[in-house]
């Protein structure tokens, strides 16, 4: 363990190793979970999230992007709901900060936010075999994306991607006999090995270093249904309606490879061949199994056709961008 994450179980090699038809499991540990109840918490998160947490219905999740009045991201939520209950997944470094900006908005609004990051356990389930795993346990399985299966008290979530992902959202009273009922069939990985499946799916995140970074069409998140543009006013949304409408969004997120021995970090800089300028910067970033990082970097689109990128300075280590999981158009 360090700084709240896994780091490996004891094999890290073998943890990293290409492993497409093998199951992986990960503790989860390093994300945070608030959760909003009151007769007012649908409305009151209505004005302040980008998507429109109405479609929440039980048996589905979305992403959904938090704004400062400049239309900034402050964080991204995994939101999915049951009962009463609106859940919002997020980087855990950033849950105190984020439960408290909120909190200054309730003003007389009958709502409670509370931190529940302690008091549930979130397990990551991947790979060609986790369906079956699954099965193995449970009735009843999410079989597309953003489809949630809601138990009493354990929650699993299909995440988006080509290999499927699955999380479990559980007590911690019932967390080790999952696990241990789980693990059978998988290999035990620390989170960058997660962290890797998540960027190879092209889901974005924000951590302190890029807050307040990026207008939320650049990390995508309009191309993974986390904006929706029917749903009237919110926290930024005049500055993210006017990127969406006013013609083609500048600036992107993608996913690329690089090779260096030295390891790229969320808020690093990216520059163009064609410019001293910075062009970009690492939204977030893994080791890949087959050596070298993953990543995904911010660039402008302009840049990212026409030059070549560089890492950290005009002559650092050069990315590769690969081809994304979905359309970029």
């Amino acid at each position: 363990m360090k700084d709240g994450r896994v780091i490996h179980f004891g094999q890290p090699a073998l943890e990293l190793a290409p492993t497409p038809d093998d199951s992986i499991i990960a503790d989860l540990s390093h994300l945070g979970m608030l959760q909003a109840d009151g007769t007012d918490a649908l409305t009151f998160l209505q004005g302040q999230l980008t998507n429109d947490v109405k479609l929440l219905d039980g048996n589905n999740s979305q992403y959904t992007g938090y704004c400062t009045p400049k239309g900034r991201l402050l964080t991204i939520f995994l939101a999915f709901t049951h009962h009463d209950h609106i859940y919002l997944q997020l980087n855990g470094a950033l849950t105190e900060s984020v439960l408290k900006r909120l909190k200054m908005y309730v003003m007389r609004s009958h709502v409670t936010l509370t931190d529940i990051s302690n008091s549930t356990v979130r397990i990551g389930l991947a790979g060609t075999g986790a369906a079956a795993v699954l099965s193995r346990i449970f009735d009843e399985i999410p079989q597309q994306a953003h489809q949630v299966v809601n138990l009493e008290s354990t929650h699993i979530l299909r995440l988006p991607g080509d290999l499927p992902r699955f999380e479990i959202i559980t007590a911690p009273e019932q967390a080790t006999a999952l696990w241990t009922a789980l693990q059978p069939g998988c290999t035990a990985v620390g989170t960058d090995r997660w962290e890797w499946l998540e960027i190879k799916s092209g889901t974005p995140d924000v951590v302190l270093a890029t807050q307040e970074a990026f207008v939320p069409q650049m990390v995508n998140l309009d191309l993974l249904g986390g904006i929706n543009f029917k749903k009237g006013c919110y926290t930024g949304q005049e500055i993210v309606a006017r990127t969406h409408y006013l013609g083609k969004v500048k600036r992107r997120t993608y996913l690329a490879h690089m090779d260096t021995a030295l390891t790229p970090q969320a808020g690093d800089p990216l520059y163009g061949s064609d410019s001293q300028d910075a062009v970009g910067q690492v939204v977030r970033a893994a080791t890949a199994p087959a050596g070298g990082f993953d990543l995904l970097a911010e660039l402008r689109s302009e840049s990212a056709g026409t030059s070549a990128i560089h890492w950290a300075s005009p002559e650092g280590a050069t990315l590769t961008l690969l081809e994304m999981p979905y359309s970029m158009a």
